[in-house]
């Protein structure tokens, strides 16, 4: 995982979503950045110091207050950061709103079709991904399974297929995915 350089540009997540937080800002780390993860929307607005570089990642739906009014709010207070929103249940109308009040990206969390993707992982090569997750090399993980090396590069080598995952930190998002399906 790449090093955090403490003067590196500050990424502002706000997500009421436990696992949806740990999960992006786990991925966001893996990119030399620095997160600090916000529950409730208020607190972010009251904490939020708009002198730093960075940017800020905010979930659409939250109880309370919501994402693009939080956005509004941000633009009203004159806030130049890049601002990302995030969605589960993305509409058009949604989107267009989002860039009409001056998001930069309006994204769409994973969604049904990634958990379908996840649920084809069998129970071995659920293991194999939380030691790849936990930051394992495959001899590690080889002895903590009792398996051959090269068995274990077998797994590493289906769960980037069956999670049709082009890198490490696309590995990473699917398993948040397993992860809050098992939670659910």
């Amino acid at each position: 995982m790449t090093n955090v350089h403490p003067q590196s540009p500050l990424v502002h997540l706000i997500d009421d979503d436990q696992a949806v937080r740990e999960s992006l800002a786990l991925l966001i780390g893996t990119v030399g950045l620095r997160v600090q993860a916000w529950a409730d929307p208020q607190a972010f607005l009251a904490g939020f110091d708009r002198s730093g570089i960075g940017a800020i990642v905010l979930d659409v739906r939250m109880p309370g207050i919501g994402g693009l009014t939080v956005l509004d709010r941000l633009v009203a207070q004159g806030v130049d950061q890049p601002v990302i929103m995030l969605t589960g249940h993305g509409t058009v109308e949604m989107c267009r709103r989002a860039f009409k009040a001056g998001a930069a990206e309006f994204l769409e969390k994973p969604d049904q079709a990634a958990r379908e993707r996840v649920a084809q992982l069998s129970e071995r090569e659920r293991e194999v991904l939380s030691f790849i997750v936990a930051g394992l090399t495959n001899k590690e993980i080889a002895r903590e399974l009792a398996l051959s090396p090269r068995t274990v590069e077998t797994h590493r080598a289906n769960l980037f297929a069956k999670l049709e995952s082009d890198s490490l930190a696309q590995l990473i998002r699917r398993y948040a995915l397993l992860v809050d399906g098992d939670a659910a």
